[in-house]
């Protein structure tokens, strides 16, 4: 099939007029015959070559000319791209097409996203929902998923995973719209979802990748760029070098405080650079950057770096902390963002430069560890605004000639590791395998075994494994009493089906059940036992303990007799602790305790106390 834009309805090509688009870039075009022929497609192009609108015009095509038009899922990886997405998709509302968002309460079943033509949802959501089989999901016919790549996240990545094998067992005929930036293995992908792939490394704005080296950053194309600052420190001549062409920034770096350090860093240089005008707009900005109207520290320190033109953007600041940053930074207000790599993967913030700082990441058990090709090249890729730079620059920082190849060789030059499921893994299998029976999919082992021979995993050729995990998996959720086998039949209990609809891990309804046990065998129970055996379970990943906080030892040794899981629940004596200090947290939450003095005692932010509490919830 031939198709060019003018094969765009005409009501949806006025509406994109209006947002000053009058033709599709080059890899638009080449996706058009596909989506506008109802064919599943992976898309795999470069970070601000348009890869959503191509999503919408699936979405549009399937609406106003689909018989029956039958409604649309766009799956995202986060609440704030959720939101992103939602208000984007506002624009066609003139269309009549109606736009839902669903984020919220795992255990609902939000009936009322029923009226919607298009629902927004996180894939941890959209999971849950088919969880309650409500019964809008038959009527599905085009599924997208953006940051489709996350099926290699061994957090997210199963779910994801799960839910598009699940959508095309319950809706073969659905077209499938998988998005994503470059993936090695992208023909694999495409393959298993039976999709057309549409591959380019064309980009909008040219980005020029490079690695600083003394006073010079040396490009892929052996050109060179001397800087004009010398302040003594790399990422500020970046910076200001940048802001000298009125131009911004993204540093990268790879840690919470290390982004607020940087930050800091940087607020004396830029604040000398800022106009005027922008100085006045930035003050008062700063006074809107407390928590939702209530003080918080990490919203007073925003607040006084924002005043200078410069903010940090880390999981610790609440959602709206950071939409707020994002939004006056793509305003041009804020001039330069210090951030952890969350936010490579997250809503749309590019600009002109982007500097990589810190290309390791500390883990617990293997000390520090280079970030992931495919991970820096996200970052990379936030490098140039369409329509606002001329180009974009992404630059790594070496710090002697032989960390300067390094560099180049394994990043620069480098290709992006495959994508590779982690279904495979116990504790995914484990809980993908009780939502299945749970939810009536799969009603027999044979089943169950089938449904996971269609998943990625399977696809990459482990399904002799998977079926052997399984079995071991089985074995636990009968034997802990989740679901009941009889012969090739297998239907969950209760316990197995409550698990489910909860949206938590088998293993921490055990904890759980086992909590309940004691309480139900003693004449009261305080609150903070029920807090400490809701910190205790796997789903909730307990605070980390710092030397300072000899406070908890105080708080366990006052508790501990009432508490419903002893010490010897726990892993080690310091996860105990860390468990402890976790309910101390949602206690001071329930008390009212003000967000200030939280943050001061947990060494947390106010996005990190949402999380606990959403969790504890």
């Amino acid at each position: 099939m031939k198709a060019s834009y003018e094969s765009v309805d005409a009501r949806v090509r006025a509406v994109l007029k209006e947002q000053g688009i009058e033709r599709l870039y080059p890899p638009q075009e080449a996706a058009l015959p596909a989506i506008l022929s109802g064919k599943s497609v992976v898309l795999c192009i470069p970070t601000a070559s348009g890869k959503s609108l191509v999503a919408y015009l699936a979405i549009l095509q399937r609406f106003l000319g689909g018989n029956p038009p039958g409604k649309a899922l766009y799956i995202v990886p986060l609440r704030a791209l959720a939101s992103e997405k939602h208000e984007e998709l506002q624009a066609f509302k003139r269309l009549g097409i109606r736009v839902g968002i669903a984020t919220g309460d795992l255990d609902e079943e939000d009936t009322h996203l029923a009226r919607f033509d298009v629902i927004v949802a996180t894939s941890e959501k959209m999971d849950s929902l088919l969880r309650h089989r409500v019964g809008w999901l038959s009527d599905i016919r085009v599924i997208v998923a953006d940051e489709v790549h996350l099926i290699h996240d061994a957090g997210r990545g199963p779910t994801l995973e799960v839910l598009l094998a699940r959508f095309r067992a319950l809706n073969p005929e659905a077209q499938i719209v998988a998005l994503s930036a470059t993936i090695r293995n992208s023909q694999e992908l495409a393959d298993w979802l039976g999709a057309e792939l549409v591959e380019s490394q064309w980009r909008p704005t040219p980005l020029k990748k490079g690695v600083l080296y003394g006073r010079a950053i040396t490009f892929e194309d052996r050109t060179r760029r001397a800087l004009t600052v010398d302040s003594g420190d790399a990422v500020a001549d970046l910076v200001l070098d940048m802001l000298a062409e009125k131009a911004q920034c993204l540093v990268f770096v790879n840690t919470r405080r290390s982004a607020e350090a940087a930050a800091k860093k940087l607020a004396k240089h830029v604040q000398r650079l800022l106009l005027p005008d922008d100085a006045e707009k930035l003050k008062a900005l700063a006074l809107g950057m407390s928590d939702e109207g209530e003080p918080s520290l990490s919203g007073r320190h925003l607040g006084e770096l924002v005043r200078h033109g410069v903010a940090f953007h880390t999981a610790g600041l609440s959602s709206s902390q950071r939409r707020l940053v994002e939004d006056q930074f793509r305003a041009g207000l804020v001039k330069v963002i210090c951030a952890t790599p969350t936010l490579a993967a997250g809503v749309n913030t590019p600009a002109r430069r982007v500097i990589i700082r810190d290309v390791w990441r500390f883990d617990v058990n293997l000390g520090n560890q280079p970030l992931p090709v495919f991970e820096v090249q996200q970052m990379m890729g936030r490098a140039g605004r369409p329509r606002y730079d001329p180009y974009g620059e992404a630059v790594l920082i070496a710090k002697s000639e032989d960390e300067r190849e390094t560099l180049v060789a394994s990043y620069l030059d480098a290709e992006p590791e495959p994508l590779t499921s982690k279904l495979g893994s116990e504790p995914a299998l484990r809980v993908h395998a009780l939502a299945s029976v749970a939810a009536g999919f799969t009603p027999t082992v044979t089943l169950l075994e089938k449904f996971l021979d269609s998943t990625f995993y399977a696809h990459q050729g482990e399904s002799w494994l998977i079926k052997a995990r399984l079995s071991e998996v089985l074995r636990f959720l009968v034997d802990n009493g989740f679901v009941v086998r009889e012969g090739d039949r297998v239907s969950p209990t209760l316990f197995g089906k409550r698990t489910s609809d909860l949206y938590i891990d088998p293993h921490s309804a055990l904890t759980l059940r086992r909590a309940l046990d004691v309480a139900s065998k003693r004449p009261s129970t305080g609150t903070f036992a029920f807090l400490h055996a809701i910190s205790s379970t796997v789903d909730i990943d307990p605070l980390y303990l710092r030397q300072k906080d000899d406070w908890v030892l105080e708080k366990a040794a006052e508790e501990e007799e009432g508490l419903l899981l002893g010490p010897q629940e726990a892993h080690s004596h310091e996860d105990f602790l860390s468990q402890v200090k976790t309910a101390a947290l949602l206690e001071a939450w329930i008390e009212e305790t003000p967000m200030d003095q939280i943050e001061e005692r947990f060494g947390v932010g106010p996005g990190d106390v949402r999380n606990k509490v959403d969790l504890g919830e």
